[in-house]
């Protein structure tokens, strides 16, 4: 019975690493995504004088 019970907790630790794992690659690839796409929209914007004329 003892065997059956670690086993239940071992497979649930197993599970619970496993998706906190799945987290932790989804957040790192998110967050590079999302810093590449703001390089590509920042770089888009033009470096010299501003074509607005304030009066």
């Amino acid at each position: 019975m003892k065997t059956k019970f670690a086993a239940s907790v071992l497979s649930a630790l197993l599970y619970a690493q496993g998706l906190l794992g799945f987290a932790a690659l989804a957040t790192v690839l998110l967050k590079e995504r999302a810093h590449a796409s703001e390089l590509v929209t920042s770089g888009e914007m033009p470096s010299g004088p501003s074509l607005l004329v304030v009066r």
